[in-house]
């Protein structure tokens, strides 16, 4: 069996999206003959929000974990300085401090092995020491997990694989320094394989850099998640409509919350509808637009929940709500396919989006015709699994559709098919194919 050495940052039980993808690969691996060791840092859930990701570790030795899947090697982590004042004074005071203090840290990771996350760079090395792998993958970001991964090939000769689920330099939102374009170039300059989650990323991607053989490994759902709340049925009191996971600027979100607001209000009589949020990252805006709006019980907001938790609440609603990424598929579809919900994207052809989309979208789209700029309509259509919605109009219309098809049957039927190739289990089973025959 070969050994599959994996440089994950994020990683149960830190709850994030980022995570879910390198634990399919550790839950999922030893079933197609590699055997996985995860690197990652402590994590806990003590905040149950994003203060989660600068809390300290547990411990200041490195836990190792061996289960029938493979190993876990959790390193110590110290929030350093600015992370320190966040925790004890809050967001709000010494912000230009904090800054500088990052940015120091954020330009030495790469020079140096120092801040936060170079405990993964020496707990990797320790394992390598005294134990052997075929392969060395890192998944990014954070990025200067590719650092590490590259020095550890050199170090000890071992064929490394860059895992890209998102473009590191290639952002037109984020400030980009020629640095950083120079260390992607720099630490790619080794790596056997490069992995990302569709083709407009690779073409992304290469625009700084000289790919490496690529191989796309799209993003999926739990089949094991899936299977704990497969019995899970729609609740029949209320239509609920949820949305999971970040809201993004270029997210028409006020426009949705108005057209729901809308139709809330023109009833005569109250209606039986909710608006759930879970997760958001803008919680404290859509709960003061629901107060506002005298729409506090019509509209919730839940905090982060791990995925299986979160499954369960999916799963007892009737209607999905998704926010149009373009050439970008995300990660909440896949969930909201796998429990077969209907599924409303919002929007393909309004005036409003698009100018969001101009002002914040933080990829060029691409002129590419044989690449997608609607990865999640293409899906939707593939699936059968929800409605394009063109615009604000025409959001009012489905919603007064559904809510009379829910009026009359308590539930909303979805009729989608050919959604088990987006499990996560079938990735993994592709990349242990290329652990197998192409870096052996």
């Amino acid at each position: 069996m070969k050994r599959l050495l994996i440089l994950a940052y994020d990683f149960p039980p830190y709850v994030s999206v980022g995570g879910l993808r390198p634990y399919a690969w550790y839950r999922y691996l030893k079933e197609y003959g590699v055997e996985p060791v995860v690197v990652t840092r402590q994590w806990g859930n003590k905040y149950g929000s994003e203060l989660d990701y600068i809390a300290p570790g547990e411990s200041d030795e490195t836990i190792v974990e061996e289960t029938a899947c493979g190993m876990v090697i959790r390193t110590p982590y110290n929030p350093n300085l600015a992370n320190r004042i966040m925790l004890k004074y809050g967001r709000t005071k010494f912000s230009l401090i904090r800054k500088m203090i990052t940015a120091w840290y954020e330009f030495m990771q790469f020079l140096f092995f120092v801040g936060p996350k170079s405990g993964l760079y020496r707990g990797a090395k320790e394992y390598l020491k005294q134990n052997k792998v075929d392969a060395i993958i890192a998944t990014g970001e954070p990025f200067v997990l590719f650092k590490y991964a590259s020095a550890l090939s050199s170090k000890y000769d071992i064929p490394w694989v860059a895992d890209y689920r998102d473009p590191w330099t290639e952002n037109k939102n984020k400030v980009t320094s020629p640095f950083e374009r120079f260390w992607e170039r720099r630490f790619m300059a080794n790596a056997t394989a490069m992995t990302t989650v569709s083709d407009f990323l690779k073409k992304k991607i290469g625009e700084n850099i000289t790919l490496p053989t690529t191989y796309i490994i799209p993003n999926g759902y739990n089949p094991d998640s899936i299977k704990q709340v497969e019995h899970i049925e729609q609740k029949n009191d209320v239509m609920r409509i949820a949305l999971a996971g970040s809201i993004y600027e270029w997210h028409p979100y006020k426009s949705v919350v108005s057209a729901f607001a809308e139709f809330v209000q023109k009833n005569n009589e109250i209606p039986k509808i909710e608006l759930n949020f879970f997760g958001i990252n803008r919680h404290e805006e859509i709960r003061q637009y629901a107060r506002k709006n005298k729409l506090e019980n019509f509209i919730h907001v839940y905090p982060r929940m791990k995925n299986a938790e979160l499954l369960e609440h999916l799963c007892e609603h009737n209607v999905m709500l998704l926010f149009n990424d373009y050439s970008y598929m995300g990660t909440k579809i896949y969930d909201y396919l796998a429990i077969k919900r209907q599924i409303i994207l919002c929007y393909s052809d309004d005036a409003e989006t698009k100018k969001l989309k101009d002002d914040y979208y933080p990829y060029s789209l691409s002129e590419d015709k044989s690449l997608s700029n609607h990865l999640q309509e293409d899906c939707l259509l593939e699936t059968n699994a929800g409605i394009i919605v063109k615009d604000k109009k025409h959001l009012s219309q489905v919603l007064t559709d559904l809510y009379a098809e829910f009026e009359a049957n308590k539930s909303i039927r979805c009729n989608s098919d050919n959604t088990e190739k987006y499990s996560r289990e079938e990735q993994t089973r592709q990349l242990a194919e290329i652990v197998l025959t192409e870096l052996s």
